[in-house]
């Protein structure tokens, strides 16, 4: 019989924890929170210091009859949820569900699922941490007054099925607040001029700079916003023949990035995978759970992926060092440890998101792990092991060229020693390439420069670009708002609930969305209110430390709360959201189609409803004819994993389909279909036929 019973989440948790401990130790999942506040009602007596009345989650109750039965047979029971706030309160329920003394040393924790770990962490258990508990129950007392309260007055002044959330609104704003900045936005004209030049049989390019008057050059290079001021510089330029004016060399260093926190994880992955956050959190949670490496056993390949901090500790240092010094060499260490600074509201409770041990690199486990999997992996294991690594040494090289008062200037780089970039090279939030090493000939000052060919354009100015998911969850992080734990289901909330959508992977705001933000904004301006929010995250931090009681920080708020709440419930107009007109009749009953908003997104719907429940997809056209049936037109569908296809109207009579984006126009070389195909970066396109391609578009 089985002496100590250790519960945690998860069943593969599970599995790979007993594995470690031996048989003396008989590991039990309870699969996430046994209790919570009820579905059907508040569930906190406001009157009473905001007691919380926690009941059984539906379905729950056969897991914890059978921990019940468990822990009677059992010497001693440990608590190993995970190393947070959500798992000391699943810790602190189970214990009180099991009639464990949270005094007595029944809690384990521990930041990566390892053999040394495990083991490690058995050797020091402690009492349940209360103030962790009440940060926790605090968040979910606050949320739960401000959704229980705000979205029953949604229900009755809208429509239901909505909702209202701290963190969910201030996002549904950012996004709003950033659409109105795109409608306002006056694009301004300005133009460039680029050149091609020659040394010798040696080209390179270089671009106006500004005029040099009386041998002194403007810093700042020359704006030109117009054409006739583009017309004036070229009219300044005599002949082909260009001097170089100045040559300035400089050797510059670029440090690695940091290893991931749970933000700059889901943001790199965005980037670098296309990965949404969901997935990555859900792909982590399995990494880190345990992965069976067939001899090997089950073992967990990374940390804890809920962290905030970018700590490593000196074990995982020394190990990571020893790999780069046996694999790139001594020159390819970090001459001196780089000290990061901490963020004024990181909680900092556990070490970065990293892989539990360097040696075991993503070639050695890649017939373990599912593609995706393996991808993760890699990005996790690269930035770790950069992290470690020297800086790079870049050589620049900036020169002048000079035509009468005429300034052109080139820059070059080129890496002198890789460092970090062996092995990894932070991706950009816009998805732009990496600027590419541009080498410039040896050039003095005093050669002789050939003029190619002048290149004049012109530009507008853009608007800020819509967040995408890995810039709303920078935004919210460098804002104070939510912390790692709520990034994803944050996203996956105000979607759901129809506030916002996606369009080409950035975020728009719904008509129904701006409704509720604005109904929000007139009577709980404070939920909208990016510095509050961030106050009360800081508030959770100081009850988690033990700075502050849970019952003052809620108190505090609810006071403010209740009175705009009667004076919304008396005040609040009823909103009708008038269904959009889709342009077409029904082609069962004859009354206008209209456009309605589903759990799946838009679709059309007949205005006669509920008589007439006659729906169809929205068919979006490209204005292409089919160029296998030559009836049909292209048009825009979605598969079941909701990626974009292109196929025939005439389906399925003609089953024409295309992942590519189909062109209105032909090959010049063999007359067949054209189509855009994408690339990493960009697009390229290209005859679904022939081998005919165009150059790539960024």
């Amino acid at each position: 019989m089985s002496e100590f019973l250790v519960i945690v989440e998860s069943p593969a948790k599970a599995k790979t924890i007993e594995k470690y401990l031996g048989k003396k130790y008989k590991v039990k999942a309870s699969m996430g929170h046994i209790r919570d506040l009820p579905k059907s009602q508040m569930g906190v007596d406001i009157e009473n210091h905001f007691e919380p009345k926690y009941i059984t989650i539906r379905g729950k109750g056969p897991v914890l009859k059978d921990l019940k039965t468990a822990a009677k047979k059992a010497k001693k029971i440990y608590l190993a949820a995970d190393p947070d706030r959500e798992g000391e309160a699943i810790a602190w329920h189970l214990a009180n569900s099991l009639n464990v003394d949270v005094n007595s040393d029944c809690r384990v924790v521990f930041n990566e699922i390892t053999k040394d770990a495990i083991k490690e962490s058995f050797k020091h258990p402690r009492p349940i941490n209360m103030d962790l508990v009440d940060a926790q129950q605090a968040r979910r007392i606050l949320d739960r007054l401000v959704g229980y309260n705000i979205s029953p007055l949604l229900w009755k002044k809208v429509k239901k099925g909505l909702s209202a959330g701290r963190v969910q609104s201030i996002a549904v704003r950012l996004i709003i607040d950033r659409e109105k900045e795109i409608k306002a936005f006056i694009p301004e004209e300005y133009w460039t001029i680029n050149g091609e030049f020659l040394k010798g049989i040696e080209s390179f390019e270089a671009s106006f700079y500004g005029f040099d008057k009386e041998n002194v050059l403007d810093k700042k290079k020359a704006e030109l916003s117009s054409e006739d001021e583009v017309n004036e510089v070229i009219k300044q330029l005599k002949g082909n023949r260009f001097i170089v004016d100045s040559v300035t060399k400089k050797e510059r260093r670029r440090n690695p990035a940091v290893p991931f926190t749970t933000s700059s994880l889901q943001q790199e992955a965005a980037r670098k995978l296309n990965f949404r956050a969901r997935k990555t959190m859900m792909l982590a949670q399995q990494l880190y759970e345990g992965i069976d490496l067939g001899k090997e056993g089950t073992v967990g390949l990374i940390t804890y992926m809920r962290t905030d901090s970018t700590r490593i500790s000196e074990v995982a240092k020394a190990e990571a060092a020893g790999y780069i010094e046996s694999t790139y060499g001594s020159s390819y260490l970090q001459k001196e440890e780089r000290k990061e600074k901490k963020k004024s509201n990181a909680q900092d409770a556990h070490e970065a998101v990293r892989p539990t041990s360097t040696l075991r690199d993503p070639s050695s486990v890649k017939e373990f792990l599912s593609r995706d999997q393996l991808r993760l992996y890699k990005l996790i294991w690269e930035r770790f092991v950069a992290s470690q690594m020297s800086a790079a040494i870049m050589d620049t090289m900036s020169v002048d060229l000079k035509n009468g008062s005429v300034i052109f200037r080139a820059n070059g780089s080129k890496i002198k020693f890789p460092g970090f970039m062996k092995v990894y090279v932070e991706g950009t939030d816009d998805n732009a390439e990496e600027k590419k090493d541009r080498l410039l000939p040896d050039l003095q000052e005093g050669d002789e420069i050939i003029k190619k060919e002048i290149d004049p354009k012109q530009h507008f100015t853009q608007p800020p670009p819509r967040y995408t998911e890995a810039r709303l969850v920078r935004t919210l992080e460098e804002l104070g708002i939510g912390r790692p734990s709520t990034f994803a289901p944050t996203l996956d909330t105000i979607q759901k609930r129809g506030y916002v959508a996606l369009d080409n992977k950035r975020f728009v705001p719904t008509e129904l969305g701006e409704i509720v933000m604005e109904l929000i904004l007139e009577f709980f301006p404070e939920i909208l209110n990016v510095e509050f929010t961030a106050k009360m995250e800081n508030d959770l931090d100081h009850i988690e430390e033990g700075q502050v009681k849970w019952v003052h920080i809620l108190d505090e708020f609810y006071q403010g709360f209740e009175k705009n709440l009667d004076k919304a419930e008396k005040e609040m107009q009823h909103v009708e959201i008038k269904d959009e007109p889709a342009g077409e009749d029904c082609e069962q009953c004859g009354n206008p189609m209209v456009f309605k908003m589903g759990r799946y997104g838009k679709f059309m719907a007949c205005s006669n409803f509920p008589d007439c429940r006659n729906t169809k997809p929205i068919v979006k056209e490209i204005g292409v004819k089919c160029p296998k049936c030559h009836e049909g037109n292209i048009i825009e569908r979605k598969s079941k994993k909701k990626r974009i296809f292109y196929g025939c109207d005439h389906f399925p009579e003609c089953d024409f389909l295309s992942w590519d984006k189909p062109l209105p126009r032909n090959c010049p070389k063999c007359e067949a279909l054209l189509v855009e195909k994408k690339l990493k970066k960009g697009v390229q396109v290209q005859c679904m036929e022939c081998d005919y391609k165009e150059e790539p578009q960024s």
